[in-house]
């Protein structure tokens, strides 16, 4: 894990800590394009400007497809279902007994959303793709985003549990798959 040598940030330059900043959220990326055992340590300390930046892009490049007087109203569908979603996925995992603090289950759920990012981008890029076309890209990036938070989430919910909260991770990784799809 990428740790700064020195705890005491408040004399660091600005530039310095955009800098450390950027490269946490590209450690916590790299964790979600390649899972493996260890992820599950990388996002312990959680941050919320990776999901935010790419809650953002998506939103943006969802709004931009739109039609002019549905552009708004797309952004701000698809930042409240990101938002509001992995906070209610994140509560029912609580409930449900998992040790991650909410922020942490917020942040995981967050960056997983990478793969429907980058589905979102090259469908905005490649314009008039066919549903046919669309179908196997987005659920590609679905169920990556899907195995990568399993690999995060699973492990912090009791075994007997387990099914009962990944599914609305699952469902919240759909809605969001299906706002790619109908762009």
């Amino acid at each position: 894990m990428i740790e700064s040598e020195n705890p005491n940030t408040l004399d660091e330059p600005v530039f310095q800590t955009i800098l450390r900043d950027l490269k946490m959220v590209g450690f916590k990326l790299y964790h979600v394009i390649l899972p493996r055992g260890n992820a599950a340590n990388a996002l312990r300390d959680w941050d919320l400007w990776g999901p935010l930046i790419l809650c953002l892009i998506m939103a943006i490049f969802l709004s931009i497809s739109a039609r002019d007087e549905q552009k708004a109203l797309e952004f701000t569908i698809v930042f409240v279902v990101v938002w509001c979603g992995a906070a209610v996925a994140t509560v029912n995992g609580q409930l449900l007994g998992g040790n991650l603090s909410f922020f942490q289950s917020v942040c995981v759920l967050g960056y997983c959303i990478f793969p429907l990012t980058i589905a979102t981008i090259i469908i905005w890029v490649i314009q008039n793709l066919n549903i046919i076309f669309k179908l196997p890209i987005v659920g590609g990036a679905w169920f990556w985003s899907s195995f990568a938070s399993y690999g995060f989430l699973g492990s912090s919910v009791p075994e007997s549990r387990r099914l009962l909260a990944v599914y609305p991770v699952l469902l919240f990784y759909f809605v969001i798959a299906w706002l790619v799809i109908v762009q």
